[in-house]
Formats: C-alpha cells, structure tokens, sequence
C-alpha cells in the first residue's frame, strides 16, 4: 500500500523518495543542513557572471573608462552652470517686475474700480452695508472701530481684496437706538 504520504517520508539512510524543495544531506549523523535546489545554478550564473566582467575589463581601457567619466561629469557640471544661470536670470527678472509696485489707488483706477458705499435696511435693527475702496494697511481695522464707535456690531462680514481694492459686505446690528440705521446710511453717503 504506497500512498503519497510515503513517497514524501524519508528512508533510513536520509533520502527522500518524493519531489520537496530543499533537500537534506548528512553530514554528520547529528547536524542535517539544508541545500537549496537552485543552488548550483546560483554559482553557474554568477561564476558565468566573473568571468564575463574579467573578460571586459581586459578588453577595455582603463584610461579609457577614466577618460569618459571625466567627460561625463564635465557635461553634468555644465548643464548645473546654465540652470543656474537660469535661475539667476529669472530671479532677477521677478526682481525687476517686483521693484516697480502699482499703488493701490492707481490700480484700482487702471481696472475702473470706483470707491462705493451702499446701505440698505433689512430689518428694524438690521442694516446690509457694501463698502469698496482702496486697500490700505489698517483700512479694515479703522472702519471696523468707526462703526462700533458709531453703535453697530458687525454680525456677517465678509472682505475680499483683488486689483488694489476692498469689497467688504457686513451685516450690521443697531446697538443704541432704532434711528441709527438712518443716520448710518446718511453718514456712509457723504
């Protein structure tokens, strides 16, 4: 009765009788080690793989090879000079371009932005303001203090900056009394 379990078991001398991909070899009755099945092959190909670089280093130069790898590293050092150079032009092009700032007002004047005050009333205590002018350092800081000193807080705002000016559109609630969004609309008119 052979089955196939038996076909993988060894015999009493150490051999196997089935196909398995390490194969035991005594060395000695007490150590087994294992050999790889590729393991020939290996030193073949890399035996094969000595003797064809020896082969190639007696053919070639070696000033030759030293020759050529000097030019190459020449040819790299010269490609890293001009993108450098490159890069020296194009930051002092941004440099120039940079040195030559538009004001603000002259943009705006440039792109036909007007300066633009409008408010309406949307509720009893609630007023919708748009405000467009110059962007300046602090503009935003000294309208919003203007107007708390005035008696409205600022619920919904929202600032947007493009070509030289500001467009702030706010949502403003009457802190003192109901008169204020009336006198607020005449204030921001003239």
């Amino acid at each position: 009765m052979n089955s196939a379990f038996e076909d993988l078991s060894m015999d009493e001398e150490g051999n196997s009788r089935g196909k398995m991909g390490r194969r035991r070899h005594n060395v000695d009755d007490e150590a087994m080690i294992y050999k790889s099945k590729n393991l020939f092959a290996e030193r073949r190909r890399r035996q094969k793989l000595s003797d064809r670089l020896l082969e190639l280093r007696a053919l070639m130069n070696k000033a030759t090879i030293i020759t050529d790898a000097i030019a190459y590293i020449e040819k790299l050092q010269k490609i890293v000079q001009d993108l450098s150079n490159q890069l020296f032009e194009m930051e002092a092009t941004c440099e120039e371009q940079l040195e030559t700032p538009m004001d603000a007002a002259e943009e705006m004047k440039t792109w036909g932005i007007e300066p633009e005050v409008k408010a309406t009333q949307i509720d009893g205590t609630k007023v919708w303001i748009k405000i467009v002018f110059e962007k300046k350092k602090g503009g935003f800081t000294k309208l919003m203090e203007a107007m708390s000193v005035l008696g409205y807080e600022f619920t919904d705002t929202s600032a947007t900056t493009s070509r030289g000016a500001i467009l702030i559109t706010a949502c403003l609630v009457v802190r003192l009394n109901k008169e204020q969004p009336k006198k607020l609309r005449v204030q921001l008119d003239v």
